[in-house]
């Protein structure tokens, strides 16, 4: 069977690499997603995927198969955009094609990932699921922003629960069994506003900012680490202020915390952190995490707390063992084990919701986000050849 689904995968590698160019070429920011939905949703119904639909949120999903015991392959299908156009040598949305390499925006971060899943299904379709399982492929929307959103509303508003979740996100072609979480925080300050010719009138916002922010960074040089996750982060990344004109003292400032988060770090912990610092009590700062009314491309609003919790798979794990098995067998090696860097889906599935949860995708993650962002053709045959196996291993 190893043989047979990888000479499968290498004959449908020119119509993968044909319709991740195609699915390159539909911008898909995020929120915006409905051209690429579409032409996803076009591509499975050809493939012959039992049942195809779309949620209000606007998630895709395909269904192979009939069994109660379902097998999720994820991957969404949003981009970050392309920032400045003259760092590209190339149109990011023509999926040049040159070399056995593709090219574009989303190439591997992540339509890559999402196009060998897709059609890991029509492998699937030909040498079948195992009896009781069904395939369950995603095509996500609203990951770049707020990963795990999509996720958060699947699990609470549909009948779906995966026995078991496989990421598509690039990962170098490793097994991945975890990821730091992320948060948001705000630590806000108050002062008296006055003009800015006599400032000692008022009292200014924005300077009892400072010391938190000096706080801050010798924190982050403190922060506890895991040997599987590495260390967790913290990072001051905007301050703004409310004052009534650039002549004029702040009467409120806000600064915003990206914080990064290793095993043993919740949001309780961290916002205690930042509440019992010296600089933060010396000036009563309050400090949140933000919550966000995210729209849909399909016009649905849905909440979101800033809060991404970290996740991590025991290597004992049947459903690790599982796929480090099929590995081996599909590809005569030892298999590469890893964790990203960045954050992901798991953060609902596994970190929210506890379904066990592995990664495997296509595409160099320090490629994700660049303007040199490519995938070479054999990894996206090597993901769909994986994906088949793990699937019809189960």
């Amino acid at each position: 069977m190893q043989e047979k689904i990888a000479q499968i995968a290498r004959s449908l590698k020119n119509d993968v690499v044909k319709f991740l160019r195609e699915i390159i070429a539909v911008p898909s920011l995020g929120g915006r997603e409905g051209a690429v939905v579409q032409r996803i949703k076009e591509e499975m119904l050809k493939i012959g995927y039992d049942k195809v639909w779309v949620d209000p949120l606007g998630n895709l999903m395909g269904i192979i198969g009939s069994g109660e015991r379902i097998i999720a392959l994820d991957g969404h299908c949003d981009t970050v955009g392309i920032g400045n156009p003259d760092n590209w040598q190339w149109d990011p949305f023509e999926g040049k094609y040159r070399d056995h390499i593709i090219y574009g925006r989303g190439a591997c971060d992540q339509k890559g990932g999402l196009a060998s899943a897709v059609y890991a299904g029509k492998i699937l379709k030909e040498i079948g699921v195992p009896d009781g399982v069904s395939l369950l492929v995603v095509a996500s929307v609203l990951e770049e922003d707020y990963e795990g959103l999509c996720w958060q509303y699947i699990l609470k508003n549909s009948n779906i629960k995966p026995e078991v979740v496989l990421l598509t996100e690039p990962g170098n072609l490793e097994i991945k069994i975890g990821q730091r979480g992320r948060m948001e925080m705000k630590v806000k300050t108050r002062g008296v506003s006055c003009h800015g010719s006599a400032p000692d009138r008022g009292e200014n916002a924005i300077y009892k900012i400072a010391p938190i922010i000096r706080d801050i960074q010798q924190l982050d040089k403190k922060l506890q680490s895991s040997s599987i996750l590495g260390k967790g982060t913290i990072a001051a990344t905007e301050v703004s202020s409310t004052a009534p004109s650039l002549c004029a003292v702040a009467d409120s400032a806000v600064l915003h915390l990206d914080r990064r988060l290793t095993e043993g770090e919740t949001m309780e912990t961290c916002l205690r952190e930042i509440e019992n610092l010296p600089s933060v009590k010396a000036v009563d700062a309050r400090v949140t995490t933000p919550e966000y009314q995210v729209k849909s491309y399909t016009g649905l609003i849905y909440p979101i707390k800033a809060y991404y919790p970290m996740w991590v798979m025991d290597r004992a794990h049947p459903l690790v063992k599982g796929a480090l098995g099929v590995y081996e067998k599909q590809f005569a090696q030892k298999a590469p084990v890893g964790v990203w860097n960045f954050s992901t889906n798991g953060v609902a599935i596994k970190g929210m919701f506890d379904i066990p949860t592995i990664g495997f995708g296509p595409g160099r993650e320090e490629l994700a986000h660049t303007p040199g962002e490519h995938i070479h053709e054999d990894e996206l045959t090597r993901a769909m050849e994986f994906y088949a196996a793990f699937v019809r291993n189960f």
